[in-house]
């Protein structure tokens, strides 16, 4: 079976699919496992939509600067945050783990100060300060693909008003990644990595 540090040292960002159909099943178990992801306050802000049909993947395609390899994916998952309930208060349960003392109550006071600072912000300067929370989601679905023997590549190379023009979105939806997904058609080596050494500050 395979384990974590398997997938993550057998991940690779995927840019040539298979054209077999993902099933429904596999696709729902990537968004089981972004589900279940931490958030900063247990705030949850990531929403995704799933893209199977070719016009829209060709769409989406040419608004990530016309890499259309995107759209010879079978499915197309876009990773979005939900930036109202920052603005409503709704989002945040950092009272909750409070009242069971997860967390004390200085920090519960200086992120709740944190919180009132960013219901203040341009609604557009929102998406980038929380879009920390759903790229970490996105990653539980990358390592989650492998279990099915799925590929994926992160997509950020993107202009976020096209794809948002796509869908109809408004200004609540920000728009953090494409993840193309689907059957590697390629066999990629591992890429050279830093020294373990290198990374580590003094």
């Amino acid at each position: 079976m395979l384990t974590t540090k398997d997938a993550i040292e057998k991940r690779r960002s995927i840019r040539k699919f298979k054209t077999d159909p993902v099933p429904m099943e596999h696709i729902m178990a990537l968004i089981e496992a972004a589900r279940l992801a931490p958030s900063g306050c247990n705030a949850q802000p990531w929403r995704f939509k799933i893209i199977k049909d070719q016009e829209t993947k060709n769409k989406l395609a040419e608004a990530a600067h016309n890499q259309m390899f995107i759209a010879q994916a079978p499915v197309v998952i876009v990773c979005c945050a939900d930036v109202a309930g920052y603005i409503e208060g709704s989002t945040s349960g950092i009272q909750d783990l409070g009242k069971i003392g997860a967390v004390e109550d200085r920090i519960v006071n200086i992120i709740c100060a944190n919180l009132n600072e960013i219901k203040k912000m341009d609604i557009s300067e929102i998406g980038p300060r929380i879009a920390a929370n759903v790229a970490i989601a996105i990653e539980h679905m990358v390592l989650r693909a492998l279990d099915f023997n799925l590929g994926t590549c992160w997509i950020r190379a993107l202009e976020e008003d096209k794809v948002k023009h796509i869908f109809g979105w408004n200004e609540n939806i920000y728009v953090v990644a494409l993840l193309p997904l689907g059957y590697p058609a390629e066999f990629l080596t591992p890429k050279k990595r830093r020294p373990i050494e290198n990374i580590i500050l003094n």
